[in-house]
């Protein structure tokens, strides 16, 4: 039955269904898998065996009466541990919320639940989820399962790890500048950020607000793509309490003609060179959407580079001071290295009222020209990252920033953007493509991407 932890999500769910095997019996498959290999990963930090047990029973119980609950009934996902979940720690990586508990789940959770679906836990993040390298003072630091030497991620490398070594079949994550994709790349798994107000964000235990509104987003990470647009459909739309999100219908990936797709493609995105072997897997996977009839291109937008430096500039924008008074307000007072390093660095970097409202302006202008691109494509095909994963420590050094402007600049656009697993380094490690798609057409990227993992194979298992 250990081959259960090997299924998608979307196939756990028709087995379940169909009666071919038990709610209790995927359960307890995945509790043992994240039991034999999370001491190594460190990814599960709040784990709810006890409950997920129990729900699977009345599960069971509900399907022998003839009831389903809905598409994902009894079936086993994990949840960020920055996202709202009801009596289960939610401590956002940082001391001052160590025993923080929620009174209630965050909206997409409280969706997953209502779909039927089982939380086995929380996974690990870095300190308020504001790194790429998933690490805090809190439980410590997460493994990528292909090399426990290297990291998984962030900020939802906990989600990333766990996912990619079996010990849960999905998961919501959330992303400001790549913390799904990225995870998703550097483990070898599928993850989509949606468009910018496309996922209510009410119950996210530390928000970014304002301007940061229309950067960041809720995202699901899974084994397969199918399974995103399975999770997508169930978490979408508006919860009439973030004021954020549009009522814009979710598009079904399997409408789409490819053949009909217009694909732009770069390996290099002007910023930071990417390494030969992850040129050379987006340069095989443009290959196989034009054998596949679609319309390839290689070429960027010009505008491109600009969106590294408005993203830096807006991170840093107030220098830290909405952080610091968060910080104050909670009382964590002892921060990780890379937190207390990161409010060096944008403490430098504050703005002026008159800049800061000229910045917005230059980033509205540079997303008009970005779309004007987008009149002559579908989708643009590009790397996830400049490198796969890195040993630890790499990522959260300052001059690996712009290694990231891949992801960093279409948080900027608003645009969906998913990630599969494409190619696989000299040492072993995944290496992640990039499908990004115009405002509200993530199927048009989930058909891309999926399309992909059929020719190239997807998620492959660690050795772990």
């Amino acid at each position: 039955m250990d081959e259960l932890v090997y299924m998608p999500a979307t196939a756990l769910a028709k087995a379940i269904r169909t009666k071919e095997v038990s709610s209790v019996e995927v359960i307890e498959a995945h509790l043992r898998r994240i039991e034999a290999v999370n001491a190594e990963l460190n990814a599960v930090v709040q784990l709810t065996a006890d409950t997920a047990r129990a729900e699977a029973r009345a599960a069971d119980a509900a399907l022998a009466r003839g009831e389903l609950k809905g598409p994902l009934h009894g079936v086993p996902f994990t949840v960020k541990d920055n996202i709202d979940t009801v009596g289960v720690i939610c401590t956002v990586g940082t001391k001052g919320r160590a025993s923080f508990v929620p009174m209630q789940d965050a909206t997409i959770v409280a969706r997953m639940r209502a779909a039927g679906a089982i939380m086995l836990g929380k996974t690990n993040l870095p300190e308020f989820g504001l790194a790429t390298e998933t690490d805090n003072l809190v439980y410590g630091r997460t493994n990528n399962p292909y090399d426990l030497s290297r990291t998984p991620g962030g900020s939802s490398g906990g989600e990333g790890a766990i996912i990619a070594a079996g010990g849960s079949p999905c998961g919501l994550g959330n992303d400001l500048g790549g913390s799904v994709r990225i995870p998703a790349h550097f483990c070898g798994i599928a993850g989509i950020k949606p468009t910018s107000g496309r996922l209510p964000k009410t119950g996210v235990s530390f928000g970014h607000g304002g301007a940061f509104e229309n950067m960041w987003q809720h995202g699901p990470l899974a084994r397969s793509v199918e399974d995103l647009y399975l999770i997508l459909s169930i978490v979408t739309g508006p919860d009439g309490r973030d004021p954020s999100v549009a009522p814009a219908p979710l598009g079904d990936p399997r409408t789409i003609e490819i053949k009909k797709l217009r694909v732009a493609f770069h390996t290099d995105n002007g910023i930071y060179a990417p390494t030969v072997e992850t040129a050379a897997t987006v340069k095989a996977s443009a290959k196989i959407l034009s054998d596949a009839g679609m319309a390839v291109e290689e070429t960027r937008p010009k505008e491109i580079e600009q969106g590294y430096e408005i993203f830096i500039g807006l991170l840093g924008a107030d220098g830290g001071v909405g952080l610091q008074r968060f910080l104050q307000l909670i009382g964590s007072t002892e921060l990780s290295p890379f937190l207390q390093q990161y409010l060096r660095l944008i403490r430098l970097q504050s703005l002026s009222m008159t800049d800061f409202l000229g910045l917005m302006v230059q980033w509205d202008l540079w997303r008009s020209v970005m779309l004007t691109f987008m009149d002559q494509y579908d989708v643009i095909l590009c790397p996830a990252s400049a490198y796969p994963a890195p040993p630890h420590g790499v990522a959260t050094r300052i001059g690996s920033f712009p290694a990231f402007s891949y992801t960093s600049t279409y948080n900027l656009a608003g645009w969906p953007g998913a990630v599969v697993r494409g190619g696989t380094s000299p040492e072993g490690l995944p290496i992640g493509v990039q499908v990004v798609a115009r405002p509200w057409r993530e199927e048009e990227a989930l058909a891309v991407a999926q399309h992909l993992e059929a020719a190239l194979g997807g998620w492959q298992r660690p050795s772990l």
